[in-house]
């Protein structure tokens, strides 16, 4: 009777800790962040387009990466954009995102999004992305010289 008693208490062990290990909370996302995209974006004469903002956090979790996404949306056209480097130390940074190819944006009135976005990797592989930060506004797209 010993046998399958201890087989039961194995069992019930096995259990609780496959239950612990798959209900624990996943790596936490950065703290304290925030993101902004300014009013106005850039194009140049070469056709390229620029958006800008300023962005802060804090460390983020041990498996993971941040980074920032900029879009831009006009007329139906939506133009994604990542941006430079992105320093994660809680002070204030500018950031930067442009693109040669316009893909149909022009001068005028139009909508951009920045996200801060935290890239949380298996191995090499990027498992998830989470947005740990957003700022949504109208803009205006002029040109640059």
């Amino acid at each position: 009777m010993r046998t399958p008693a201890r087989r039961m208490t194995l069992g019930a062990f096995s259990a609780l800790a496959a239950t612990t290990l798959f209900t624990a909370p996943a790596h936490a996302t950065v703290f304290n962040q925030g993101i902004s995209v300014q009013s106005e974006a850039h194009i140049a004469g070469d056709g390229s387009i620029t958006l800008s903002g300023t962005y802060h956090c804090e460390a983020p979790s041990p498996s993971g990466a941040v980074q920032i996404k900029a879009t831009v949306i006009q007329d139906g056209t939506r133009l994604s954009i990542g941006a430079g480097e992105v320093v994660c130390d809680g002070a204030e940074h500018a950031w930067v995102a442009g693109s040669p190819l316009t893909g149909g944006i022009h001068p005028g009135a139009a909508r951009a999004v920045a996200e801060l976005q935290e890239i949380h990797m298996s191995g090499l592989m990027p498992r998830a992305i989470d947005t740990v930060a957003q700022d949504a506004r109208d803009i205006e797209v002029v040109e640059h010289a």
